[in-house]
């Protein structure tokens, strides 16, 4: 696989796409077969392999996809403004929730495999995924900023700030197989923590 490898998009883009996603969510990448998905996605392998020319190229965009649809569903939150403590909780145990999730993990975990043969994966995963939560945060602390519930001087590191925050503990005991998942009750201590934090760091006095 290179850059230049292109997908094809036809009337059945969508189903391969959807049974890629189900398998992948169900099996992850690498228990998911080709055959499986084929047969969750009602065509035949050779129709699969006329969309996508490998496995990873699929998985990669069922990811961007996935990540796709939690930002715009962030966004909306973002969108209809609300207190930072109130945004950034709804925000960030949303974004966790796919982090943590087995389709995140394995997301993580092909970028990182990957890393050295296919370094455009994870580039390409960066730009649509990450990179764009990234930017819809900035904005809205802009307009917390606007309104005079923030106080922040360097949004885009303050962003990159309570990201970390969140990752805290959970993903990195993930990462390396001390856990395998983490329940809400985990998820809401470790996201109300960075917001208690962030807001002791940029909220307005």
């Amino acid at each position: 696989m290179n850059e230049a490898t292109p997908i094809k998009r036809g009337r059945k883009f969508d189903q391969v796409l959807e049974g890629a996603r189900e398998v992948f969510m169900a099996d992850g990448y690498e228990g998911a077969s080709v055959d499986a998905i084929a047969r969750a996605a009602g065509v035949s392998k050779a129709t699969l392999y006329s969309y996508f020319a490998d496995k990873s190229l699929l998985f990669m965009e069922v990811a961007k996809t996935e990540c796709l649809t939690q930002i715009e569903e962030a966004g909306r939150i973002l969108a209809a403004y609300d207190h930072p403590r109130t945004v950034l909780g709804q925000s960030g145990r949303r974004m966790m929730r796919l982090v943590l999730s087995p389709f995140g993990q394995a997301i993580f975990r092909m970028c990182v495999a990957e890393r050295d043969r296919f370094p455009e994966l994870g580039r390409e995963f960066y730009r649509t995924g990450p990179e764009v939560f990234h930017g819809t945060m900035c904005a809205y602390f802009e307009q917390a900023v606007a309104k005079g519930d923030l106080v922040i001087d360097d949004l885009k590191l303050a962003t990159d700030q309570f990201i970390e925050l969140c990752h805290a503990q959970l993903f990195t005991q993930m990462v390396f197989g001390i856990r395998e998942t983490a329940t809400e009750e985990e998820i809401s201590r470790i996201v109300d923590g960075a917001v208690d934090t962030f807001m002791a760091r940029y909220g307005s006095q």
